[in-house]
Parts: C-alpha cells; structure tokens; sequence
C-alpha cells in the first residue's frame, strides 16, 4: 500500500550496502515491502531475484537447503548445500531475499556472511524482528502505514495508506464499502488503535461482513482498556498487534478456535484431507473441521493458496505462531500431543506413497512430496528432537527414498538419514534398511567410498538380522556401485545374485526393479548388447502391467548406452528418447540430465556434431543445477570427453565453443524438444568466416532478428516486447521464417543459428 518513502529507503540502503536488513515488529509489512521493493529492482539483476521463504523452516542446518531450493538448485553431490550455494552464486549478479530470518538468526547470519564475502555481484534483503548483527549490515526500520492524527482532516482519505488498505480489505467481503464522510472518522481512529500495523488493519477489516465500522472500534477499544487502563499511548506495537489477533480469536467459534490452535502444527501450505485427519476428534467431527476451514478462510486467519487441483491453505507466521501459543496454554503435552498426530499423517502417507511407487501414480506421488517439503521437514525433525520417536525417524525417512532419489533431494535425504542414523545404533530392520539406503543416496553423490562403506555395513548387519531383503538390496547397490566405478566384472556376480534372490522372493518394488538397469549397464560395458536388450524385455513385462515409469526408464537408458557403445547410435537414440519422454513427465531432473548427456554423444557419433555440441552445452547447464556430471563414473566422464573431442574436431574450435553457448542459454523445455527431435538431415560443411565469404541469407533483417530471439529462448511474446512490435506479427515473423528454411519447429531455427554462427 503506496510506501513510496519505506521503499526508497530500501532502495538507497541498497545502494549502499550489500546486506540491507528490514526489521519491524509482526504484521508490520516486512515481507509485503521486501517482495515490492525486489520487483521493481528486477532489471538491475541480470541472474534474477530470488525469494526464499524461512518460516517454514525449523532446523537452521536446513537454511542453505532453503536457499539452493530458491535458487532452482538440485545438485546431488556430497557437498554440502552452503559449498553448493557459494559456488553458483560466485559470479553471479542476482538479489537474494530472506524472508522471517528471526528464529534462524545465527544461521541466516552466518550464510549470509559467507555469500557476500564469495560473490562480489550479490545483494542480500533480509526481514527479521531483529538485525543478523552481520558486519556492513544495513537496518531499515519497516515504519507501520500511515495514518492520520487526530482532529486532522479527512478530505483526501486516500493519501493514508492505512485508510486505502483498510477500504480494500473491507470491500473484498462487503463489496458495497466506500470510505465516505459518515465512516471516515470512525475508520481513522481505528487504524490509529491499530497503529497502522497491516495484518492487524486487515483482521479488522474482515469484519465489516457483520459489524459497523463504529461497533468494530468500540469493541476494540474496550480491549485496549483492559490491556492499558485506558491510556492507549501505553501499548507498544507488538502489543497492538496481541490485541488484534486475541480480538479475533475471540470472535471466532468454539470449533474454529479448536482448528487455528490445531492447525499451528502444520509448516508451509496444507490441505483439507491433512487438516481432517490431524485436527478432528477431541471436541471436532469431519463436519466441524470442514465448517471451521470456512470461517477461519472468511477471518483471514488461513490463506487459500492456488496451488494446483487440490485447494491448499497457509497461516502466516505471526497467526501460527499465536495458534501455538493458544495450544500449548491447553495443558501440558498438547503441543507435542498434536505434533505427534501430525508426524503420524505424514508417516502414513510416506509409507502409502512407498507402498505404491512401483505403480501409475509415480509422478503423483513426487509432486504430492514435494508440495508437502516443509511438512516432512517438520514431522522429522519432531521425531529426531523427541525423546522415543528416534526409530520412526529412520521408518520416515526411510520410507521417502523415492522423494529423496527420484524427486531430486538426494543430499537433502542424506542429511536426515545421517541425522538419524548416528542418534539410533542399534540393530534393526529400520536401522539395516536406512543403511542400504544411504549408501544408494552416497552412490547418487558420486560418494564411491562412502556409498561402499555403508553398503556393506547394511550387508552385514542384514545377515546377523537374517533380514533376506535387506541383504539383497545390499548386494544390489554394491554391484551397481562397482559398475559404475568401471569394475563390471566384480559388480556383475552381486548384480547376478541380487537379480536371483528377486526373481525368487517375486516382491517387485521400484528400488528392485532397477536391479535390471545396473545388470543392464554390467553389459553395456562389455559391449553385451544381446544381455541388455533381454534385460530391458524382463523389466518391460514386470514394470507395464504396474504402470511403473521410472525404473524402466534408466532400464532404457542403459540399453540406449548398450547401443551407442557398439556403434548403432540410432538404435540408441530409441531408447534414450523413450526413457527422456518419461523422465519429463516425471519431472526427475536428474534423470533428464543423463538423458541428455547421451543423447548429445548419439547425435555426434550419428553426423550431426552441430546438435551434439549445442546439447552437450545445455547438459554443462543441467549439470551444474543438479551436481556431479554422471554420478563422478570414470568410465562414463571419459567417454564424455570422447564425444566432445570428437564435435570440436568436426566443427573446429570457435564453432564448437559457439555451439556450447548456445546449449547453455536455452530453457529446458527446449533443451528436451531439440534432444526428442528427428535427426536432422546431413548438416553441411562449416562455412569459412563471413569476413572471407560473405553469407547469403533467405531472411530479411527483421527476421533475422526476431531468429536470434527465438535461438535465445525467447517467447513470441517477449519477441514482441524486445523488437516493440506486437505479439501478432512476432508470430508471423516465425512463421515465414519457418516457411523460408524448411523447418517445423523452433528448436531447428535455434540449433540453425547456433550451426552457422549466428546467421541463418
């Protein structure tokens, strides 16, 4: 609301200082101001604004996991996320904003410190109720909206930024409310109890739906009264903001009261079956719950998200931290009573989502997980911080393996497993079955010793438990490791008896079925296309009638490595493209990568080093956001080289470093369309310099330009904002353009541009 001076001085503290934080008191604005201010600062950072929410966060080692999430960062390696961070970051010119660092202080501060001492081109805004104490800090005092004094006059209400909200907020339930001269004296005093603070005008304003302005100030005033004796000058602001919320709870019904205080056990968003099922019973019915969500939606107490089909709600940290507050003054142990039903919703649908991931629900299940991060990340830390809850905290993160690996949180899973691993020694199913997986996570990293290590810990300690599948699942990875460390031959016997005991048990689980991709890899490098392909038609026959996608699909990967290492790249390119189609629906970033990765090395091995060369630099890009190129395989790093060697031979080196450029500026939608596309047809020689040849375009100078955009991943519309044509006749530039060089698709104009140094 207007803050036109709060947020030059965020501007100018910027200017100043590269760490400039905003601090204020709850409800204040902070967040509001800092979101407003990073907007309108957007074009001054060429690398973007980045915005990272830390209410939700509850363990401070989980900051720099916060922070990478904002930054679009899935690298899987064993470095830790601040090495992460610093390292993308270094050369980057982008503004980071951390959101409610209060109850993280030390740890905001900490890494807030260590960015801005790594990368010279980053500005940080933080907001918190208090400084980070960092050194070249800036505070900005977040000022509450302005109000009139009193017996000053009202004849332009709209100058008062705490008028204009109110009158927002208060026509958003009653649409028929206008500020007018009747209303207007009424309407100023109470932004004035409410000393302009925001959230508190905004609990005030719902409810002109069935009060008067005058009764709303009446009743709270007489709170003001209790709170003060009377002199109102004697309340500090956050103690305006108490009265605000206690009024509104007060105001609110019996059942909904229940479901705010219930509800503070929720971190981030949540949805209604996850409300009914933690907060009914004890005084709620299913029908009360969902009654409750209504009227507390209507209060502004909860927030409707738009989040997808599923309707999804959030409190705001002030009215959740209240509702903790409400819930602990129950009795003792309500607190942890509620948390501990929470853990167990989340435990349950983990064990649900484990039990059927190895079905047609797989890319269902990881969106669901990734929605719910901050709830999982609650229900663990409750379990790893609670005296007795240790060993559910190795069944839960146990059981999200699949959230971890195939939803791309490997090094955040490998931080829980850790975690729980040292607090919980003693022998178990839990404990063997978070050994193997630990050891898979470390062998995702790239972590060959530390993946080994573990494994065979989770071997031993199977075999003392007599535990037969955990003992398979630990032969299985040991081989897996040692393939992909190139020593196929001492991999192949555990990958052979591992893929026996399977058959045998016939409990078919996605971890099981990639038994088929690591025996499939064992032949690739030994050029034993024939076993591959068996391999890939048993895995096919187990995993169709599931609906299971993601195992096959790096089954198909390796029978696509099987081809490409025997010399039939198009053979190959069937089976990568098949694999990458799946990898996309499922969003498993990593997994794109490694598609990528080899379908680039096809399309040099097959003629076509322009599109090898252009894809080889998109996977340098999608490398980098999701950690060690290949999982660190020698054998695999090398034949990578190999196809490098081989485009820069082909194309010279200017070219192929033009090539790698182009690869690196485009969008991963387009990166898989290039990568799903037919070959091309033969590509023609490269052309000698323009200097010495001149070139002949079909395109006329718009066209060219409106080429160039389009090889830059530009839309038809930003086409038109660029050249300030409009989006209609961008379109018709692309059109002709695609008539003129015999084209289809976008992606054959950009690898065009790319191939002939930026001419078509």
């Amino acid at each position: 609301m207007g803050r036109r001076e709060a947020k030059a001085g965020v501007r100018q503290a910027l200017a100043k200082a590269r760490l400039v934080t905003l601090v204020g008191v709850g409800g204040v604005g902070k967040t509001r101001l800092a979101v407003q201010v990073s907007w309108e600062l957007r074009r001054a950072f060429p690398d973007g604004v980045h915005f990272v929410e830390l209410a939700k966060v509850q363990d401070p080692a989980l900051v720099p996991e916060a922070v990478a999430t904002a930054l679009d960062l899935h690298d899987q390696t064993a470095r830790d996320a601040t090495t992460v961070v610093v390292d993308y970051v270094a050369d980057k010119q982008l503004l980071l904003v951390l959101d409610n660092c209060e109850h993280l202080i030390h740890a905001c501060a900490a890494l807030a410190t260590t960015l801005l001492v790594n990368a010279p081109g980053l500005r940080v805004v933080a907001t918190s109720r208090q400084p980070l104490g960092v050194p070249g800090e800036q505070v900005c005092p977040v000022p509450p909206l302005t109000v009139p004094a009193a017996n000053e006059p009202l004849d332009s209400p709209s100058q008062y930024e705490a008028l204009t909200l109110f009158e927002q907020r208060a026509a958003m339930v009653s649409p028929e409310f206008t500020l007018q001269a009747g209303n207007r004296p009424a309407v100023a005093r109470l932004c004035r109890w409410l000393d302009g603070i925001p959230l508190a005008i905004e609990l005030a304003a719902v409810r002109v739906r069935t009060l008067s302005v005058e009764q709303i100030l009446n009743r709270l005033e007489n709170r003001f009264q209790l709170l003060t004796a009377g002199h109102r000058e004697a309340v500090p602001r956050h103690q305006t903001l108490r009265a605000a919320v206690d009024w509104s709870y007060e105001l609110c019904t019996e059942a909904e009261r229940l479901l705010w205080a219930r509800c503070s056990v929720f971190a981030g968003e949540f949805d209604l079956d996850s409300v009914e099922t933690v907060c009914a019973g004890e005084g709620l019915t299913s029908d009360d719950v969902f009654q409750a969500m209504i009227g507390l939606t209507d209060k502004s107490i909860l927030t409707r998200v738009a989040n997808g089909p599923r309707a999804r709600y959030r409190m705001l940290y002030t009215i959740r931290h209240y509702g903790q507050q409400r819930l602990a003054e129950v009795g003792e142990g309500a607190l942890a009573t509620w948390h501990r039903r929470h853990r167990d919703y989340f435990l349950g649908l983990a064990e649900q989502s484990d039990a059927e991931f190895a079905g047609p629900r797989q890319g269902e299940w990881i969106a669901r997980m990734r929605a719910e991060r901050p709830n999982l990340w609650a229900a663990l830390e409750y379990c790893l911080t609670t005296p007795g809850e240790i060993r559910t905290g190795l069944r839960l993160s146990t059981a999200l393996w699949f959230y971890w690996i195939a939803g791309g949180f490997v090094r955040e899973g490998r931080h829980w497993l850790d975690r729980a691993l040292a607090l919980d020694t003693e022998p178990s199913p839990e404990r063997v079955r978070a050994l193997w997986l630990t050891g898979w996570i470390a062998f995702c990293q790239g972590d060959a010793t530390g993946a080994l290590s573990l494994l065979e810990q989770s071997r031993c300690l199977a075999a003392a438990l007599g535990d037969d599948m955990a003992l398979t699942y630990a032969l299985q990875f040991i081989g897996a490791t040692q393939v992909w460390n190139d020593k196929p031959t001492q991999g192949m016997p555990l990958l052979d008896e591992a893929l026996a005991r399977h058959r045998a048990s016939g409990r078919w689980t996605a971890p099981g079925l990639l038994v088929f991709a690591s025996r499939a890899q064992a032949a690739a490098v030994l050029g034993d296309t024939e076993t591959a392909m068996a391999l890939l038609r048993e895995a096919q026959t187990l995993c169709a009638p599931r609906g299971e996608r993601w195992a096959l699909s790096w089954t198909e990967w390796r029978v696509g490595l099987a081809w490409w290492v025997a010399g039939k790249p198009r053979q190959a390119a069937v089976h990568v493209c098949s694999a990458l189609r799946k990898k996309q629906e499922l969003d498993d970033r990593l997994g794109i990568a490694f598609c990528v990765e080899l379908l680039a090395w096809v399309a040099v091995a097959d003629g076509d080093p322009h599109r090898g060369a252009v894809l080889l630099g998109a996977t340098e890009r999608i490398w980098e956001l999701v950690g060690r190129p290949l999982f660190g395989s020698p054998p695999l790093l090398a034949r990578r080289d190999q196809a490098r060697a081989h485009a820069r031979e082909a194309l010279g080196e200017k070219r192929f470093d033009s090539y790698l450029g182009q690869g690196a500026q485009m969008s991963q939608p387009d990166v898989i369309a290039l990568a799903l596309a037919e070959p091309a047809a033969p590509t023609p020689a490269p052309r000698p310099p323009a200097e010495e040849s001149p070139v002949t375009s079909p395109l006329t100078k718009r066209e060219r330009e409106v080429a160039a955009l389009v090889a830059a991943g530009k839309s038809n519309k930003e086409i038109a904002a660029s050249l300030m044509i409009c989006q209609r006749t961008a379109e018709t530039h692309v059109e002709h353009i695609l008539t003129k060089l015999g084209y289809t698709s976008r992606t054959q104009i950009a690898a065009a541009w790319a191939a002939n140094d930026q001419q078509c």
